[in-house]
């Protein structure tokens, strides 16, 4: 099936000929559309464009506090004794800090926790980006399908008009009925401009996913009413347990985890330490000197950043269970909604089209021989141009829900992968 998901390899390994323009007489595949929006689109540069930043701070926090040169110089032109510089002594030190309780993994972990949690938001960015994509190239092929219906219902318009001509000169039917099927074919052309216009409205706006300023090309092979069956509902559901949204919470907990191993490592205290050398000028003295310092208060001061890092790693639970049921809602709804479209579309293709389609030929043959109105004819034209639009609606419907699961599941939906791969390669 065409508009199948489960293309998302496409946009790990691409290759650059994707980005050129397809002739515009080979209908574009959905997996061509794909391979190009992965090749040019800003979204998922930009997220590939972040991975530097977050390397050079990982980079950043794995660096020690730096150690400090310093000098001091003490009786410097004073009186007395120390008059001039008699009385110098000039200390020259070298002092640092020894970090305790772990924070230099603490902050390593954390840099790294925020780099993996790339890889998730880059998922769920090509999967919605997929699924825009996907979404805009069924507008494409919906544009052309109302365009197959609108010279379907023009065909049998002129056939009409015809045939009213023939009896009008013939003197077996009014000037207005003549008139009437005009204005009619005339309708049916119109929606055929509108289905024309509509499709190459589409064609720019998918174009405009991969940086394209013409379509470069004329149409697309994707069929909206093929509609294979869907795996089973409980199947599905299982899936979500895996979906990148809820993989993208995984990554946030390793982060607000780190963040609290962070945030305990303050409650003990660094050691400031010191050692250098001073020099009395008065009696050419050298003596080693040095010293250190505790700041007091460290685990109190820790104590309310470690509480809120505990009550954001709480938080996650609820925000899981609360995004899985949001998520298990939609894929219900959508599910539902793909069956019952389907099934509409089946039952329009089995049992309403093919009837209505011999109807009308009666119909028209009971007009010619004079034994059925016009408007007989007429009706039953309108009505099997109405369900053939029916049930591109129904087609419509049951593919945007299916977009809908393959987003949401980031899997295939299809009751036969077997099947997908049979249409792929024809």
């Amino acid at each position: 099936m065409w508009m199948r998901l489960a293309a998302i390899a496409a946009f790990a390994l691409v290759p650059r000929v994707y980005a050129q323009a397809p002739a515009s007489a080979v209908p574009l595949s959905l997996d061509a559309a794909i391979a190009r929006v992965a090749v040019d689109h800003p979204d998922l540069q930009l997220v590939d464009a972040q991975r530097p930043v977050l390397e050079a701070r990982r980079d950043a926090a794995s660096l020690r506090p730096p150690l400090q040169f310093g000098a001091d110089v003490e009786n410097l032109l004073g009186s007395g004794d120390n008059r001039g510089l008699k009385g110098l002594e000039t200390t020259v030190s070298l002092s640092g800090v020894l970090e305790r309780g772990g924070k230099l993994d603490a902050r390593r972990l954390l840099a790294q926790s925020n780099l993996d949690a790339l890889a998730p938001q880059r998922a769920t960015a090509r999967l919605d980006l997929l699924a825009e994509t996907a979404r805009r190239y069924l507008d494409v092929a919906r544009a052309q399908s109302a365009l197959d219906i609108a010279l379907t219902d023009i065909e049998q318009r002129r056939r009409a008009v015809n045939a009213a001509r023939v009896r009008l000169q013939a003197g077996a039917s009014p000037e207005s009925v003549l008139f009437t099927a005009q204005a009619m074919l005339a309708q049916a052309e119109l929606d055929r401009d509108r289905a024309t216009q509509e499709a190459a409205s589409a064609r720019l706006a998918l174009a405009a996913l991969w940086g394209a300023r013409q379509a470069g090309f004329a149409s697309v092979s994707g069929n909206a009413l093929r509609l294979p069956a869907a795996r089973d509902f409980d199947v599905l559901a299982d899936e979500l347990q895996r979906a990148p949204e809820l993989a993208e919470l995984l990554g946030e907990e390793r982060v607000r985890d780190a963040q609290l191993q962070l945030a305990r490592t303050a409650a003990r205290p660094d050691w400031n330490w010191q050692v250098g050398v001073r020099n009395s000028r008065a009696d050419s003295a050298t003596s080693l000197v040095g010293g250190f310092s505790i700041p007091l208060g460290s685990a109190r001061r820790a104590a309310p950043e470690i509480r809120e890092a505990e009550a954001n790693l709480a938080l996650l639970p609820y925000e899981r269970k609360a995004r899985l049921q949001q998520l298990y809602a939609t894929l219900a709804e959508a599910h539902g909604r793909y069956a019952g479209a389907r099934l509409e579309v089946e039952r329009l293709q089995r049992d309403v089209l093919p009837q209505l389609q011999k109807a009308e030929r009666a119909a028209e043959q009971a007009w010619r021989a004079g034994a059925a109105s016009y408007m007989e004819w007429a009706q039953l034209q309108a009505m099997r141009i109405e369900a053939r639009q029916r049930q591109l609606d129904s087609a419509i419907a049951a593919q945007t829900a299916l977009i809908e699961i393959q987003r949401l599941t980031g899997q295939s939906m299809l009751a036969d992968d077997a099947t997908v791969a049979l249409e792929n390669a024809r």
